[in-house]
């Protein structure tokens, strides 16, 4: 079992009863606590109330939607959010992307796979800080504190989430440096990860929003067309 399994409370947001219980299930068998929440609203509730390590949503909820619960947990914490959609559309994961989630499984999925996303998303938010290490890094505008898990672009405080931050790090890292797409995958989300790369794209997508002066022309960020990305003062 995974060390970053046992005690862990996950959040699981879902209205389809079936696979509440299903989930839920098979969650507990991997030594997680579980609480659930069958509607946006009371997604909400819980969430303030229990203060879970990770939560798995569902987009489509009754009273308030998914993205919409994704929005306002991300307002007020950084706890990775694994976003789950019947629609296997591209705008539905960008926009739950886009919103501040770590991460995305399209209905239908395998219980294994979902249980290996929490697990990676788990392992990542809970090893950072130790991993972290000292000191700061720079680029361009860019000044992060590993340790106080702070950044800044020019001179000013920006929130950036756990996923952005490790990938912010990890080109800070390696300035000047192509850094593949499969390098910067596992580097964030780790050898694990089934996704897609659709995930990097929307992540660096949101970086740039918050470090470029111009997002649609970026001058640090830059993308090395069918290799990866590299960033440069």
């Amino acid at each position: 079992m995974a060390a970053s399994a046992p005690g862990s409370k996950v959040l699981l947001v879902e209205d389809e009863p079936a696979l509440v219980e299903s989930v839920a299930y098979s969650l507990t068998r991997e030594g997680f606590a579980v609480i659930t929440a069958t509607d946006g609203e009371r997604a909400l509730e819980r969430f303030r109330a229990e203060r879970p390590s990770l939560v798995i949503l569902d987009l489509m909820l009754p009273k308030l939607s998914g993205l919409d619960v994704c929005r306002a947990i991300r307002s007020e914490s950084q706890v990775p959010i694994v976003i789950l959609t019947a629609k296997d559309s591209e705008a539905d994961k960008v926009a739950g992307l886009e919103l501040g989630a770590d991460d995305y499984v399209t209905k239908p999925f395998s219980i294994r796979e979902l249980v290996s996303r929490v697990r990676a998303n788990l392992r990542r938010a809970q090893t950072q800080p130790a991993g972290a290490g000292p000191g700061r890094l720079s680029g361009g505008p860019v000044e992060i504190d590993l340790e106080r898990h702070e950044a800044f672009v020019r001179g000013q405080s920006v929130a950036f989430t756990p996923k952005e931050f490790d990938l912010l790090d990890s080109f800070l890292s390696a300035k000047g440096r192509l850094l593949t797409r499969e390098f910067l995958i596992n580097e964030v989300w780790g050898a694990d990860y089934y996704g897609d790369t659709k995930t990097l794209d929307v992540h660096v997508k949101r970086l740039r929003q918050k470090i470029e002066e111009n997002p649609h022309q970026p001058q640090h960020i830059l993308t090395v067309r069918g290799l990866g990305y590299k960033f440069i003062d």
